[in-house]
């Protein structure tokens, strides 16, 4: 994989961040987004440079104008040569998904279209400017981050659960029609993982203890289980894998034991 390019969504911090960091060490060259922290971004494209000798770039993006996304391709299109993986992470959370994030009873219109626009329509957009660029050298790998939370209820969670549902059948769409062009897309659905944004639930220790006791393995998932199934599914070794949602839950959605 030396040598390519990755085009990820929100990689300051969290699961993006861990999976630049994962391809940085396989030798892909990176070119990341951020939404506010312009600092953290630089501090991690250095620090990708130094320890990897890679190429490394980060761009603004507000993830709830996606159609921003055909500019920022064009700037990429100016300082890479190529791209031949994209993933589609940047999420939202805090007071744009308010009436989004919460009961189905206090669910609201703004909210919800707020988290359709930053899962949905984002991953379209995206998909779409990279998928013209793949198509140039001959394939490529796209990803969506979903998660069991459209499988499996988790409290509070209907305007994301059923969000990360949609994107998962635009993801097998994208995969029917992006395939002749040698252009594979997969989903990689996690079940609750220690970051940030999962932090900012109201109810974040009952959901970690409640995953450590789900999961036969014990523990809650890390970001850095998300980015080694990433890393397989845009590899050679997953060359035959598209239209797909791989499970990254820890075996949580299978028990149902209290």
């Amino acid at each position: 994989m030396k040598g390519k390019t990755l085009v990820i969504s929100g990689a300051t911090k969290g699961i993006g961040k861990a999976i630049a960091y994962e391809f940085a060490a396989a030798g892909v060259n990176i070119a990341f987004t951020y939404n506010s922290n312009e600092a953290q971004a630089q501090k991690i494209a250095e620090d990708l440079m130094q320890k990897y000798e890679i190429k490394a770039k980060f761009y603004p993006l507000n993830i709830l104008e996606p159609e921003t996304y055909k500019d920022l391709f064009k700037s990429i299109d100016e300082d890479f040569q190529r791209v031949d993986f994209f993933i589609s992470n940047a999420m939202i959370y805090g007071r744009p998904v308010v009436g989004g994030y919460g009961k189905f009873m206090k669910l609201k219109p703004r909210g919800l279209n707020n988290i359709y626009t930053a899962t949905v329509n984002a991953f379209v957009v995206g998909a779409q400017e990279a998928a013209k660029r793949m198509e140039k050298i001959g394939g490529g790998s796209i990803i969506s981050m979903s998660s069991t939370g459209n499988i499996s209820y988790i409290d509070n969670y209907a305007g994301h659960g059923t969000n990360k549902a949609a994107v998962e059948a635009m993801v097998r769409y994208a995969a029917m029609e992006l395939g002749e062009k040698n252009i594979r897309v997969n989903a990689v659905s996690g079940g609750p993982i220690d970051t940030d944004a999962l932090k900012a639930f109201v109810n974040y220790e009952e959901i970690k203890n409640a995953t450590a006791k789900l999961s036969p393995l014990g523990r809650i998932g890390q970001p850095e289980d998300i980015a080694g199934a990433c890393l397989f599914l845009c590899s050679d070794k997953a060359s035959w894998i598209t239209g797909q949602t791989l499970l990254v839950e820890g075996g949580t959605t299978f028990n149902t034991k209290c």
